[in-house]
């Protein structure tokens, strides 16, 4: 069986040393370690900046690099073994973060002064060290290694998750941006809301729709319940409620609540029935 190009790192040339017996490559090579340094980073299957994007990185989040050339590093995701190219800018030495950020967005000032002109802004999800604090006028502050302070209200602990209930954190991207590949604050698409979403509560899961939809256990329709995944051929929601979908969609380009069945019915003239449903342990 052909090993799947997004979670698996290799090309004629080149391939993952872990790999070796599994496929044919001219060289093989352990990676170096590294980690994002923009807010996000989007991961290409080919070093194009024309090409659509497969997902993307969170500031902070650590890869391994097996190659650099022509500006492009061909990388794979620690997190969920994603493989892709990005911008070698948008990465950088690897680093232990101390905290994640709990906020949608929040944004990174020049000092501990929400008055200050924000520097970036940076999504759930993403990873930061602190290496400091400090109050002005009753707002406490996280200073960054890398310079700049956040709301300390807005991060915690890495490995503390911010909640038990994942669907309660899928529900703070109602009405962010639909984009496909999207995985943050800034746009998001159906698989990767659910992925982000199950991360901030410390349960890993695979990045995409059909690599989803073997997650979990299997149930049945009339079993739905809050927290299940209902599954289509390439797209995937959340159950809120019995009666509620919870989803980021092409139809309102956001995510956004659906009454379930209204959705199976809108949805059923493209993609026909849903093809699955699965419950997270």
């Amino acid at each position: 069986m052909e090993l799947d190009r997004r979670l698996n790192a290799f090309r004629p040339d080149l391939a993952a040393e872990a790999l070796k017996g599994q496929v044919e490559a001219a060289r093989f090579v352990r990676g170096e370690p590294a980690c994002v340094v923009t807010p996000v980073a989007a991961l290409r299957p080919f070093p194009d900046l024309g090409r659509g994007i497969d997902t993307e990185l969170l500031h902070g989040e650590s890869v391994r690099v097996f190659d650099r050339a022509n500006g492009f590093a061909w990388v794979q995701a620690d997190a969920d073994g994603y493989v892709g190219y990005l911008p070698e800018e948008m990465i950088g030495p690897a680093v232990e973060p101390t905290h994640r950020i709990t906020a949608v967005r929040t944004f990174v000032y020049p000092e501990a002064e929400l008055r200050k002109s924000p520097l970036r802004a940076l999504s759930m999800g993403s990873l930061v060290t602190i290496i400091g604090d400090a109050e002005t006028r009753g707002t406490r502050y996280f200073l960054l290694a890398e310079g700049g302070a956040v709301i300390a209200a807005h991060c915690l602990p890495v490995g503390e998750p911010m909640a038990q209930d994942y669907v309660s954190v899928a529900t703070k991207f109602v009405e962010t941006p639909y984009l496909w590949g999207g995985r943050s604050g800034f746009g998001i698409d159906c698989s990767g809301l659910v992925q982000l979403a199950l991360m901030m509560v410390g349960k890993k899961a695979p990045r995409d729709s059909d690599m989803q939809a073997s997650f979990g256990n299997p149930i049945s329709r009339e079993d739905l319940s809050r927290g299940d995944l209902v599954f289509w051929k390439g797209h995937v929601g959340i159950m809120e409620d019995e009666e509620t979908l919870l989803h980021a969609n092409g139809h309102t380009m956001t995510a956004a609540r659906e009454n379930f069945e209204a959705a199976v019915k809108r949805i059923g003239w493209l993609y026909e029935q849903p093809t699955g449903y699965r419950r997270i342990p």
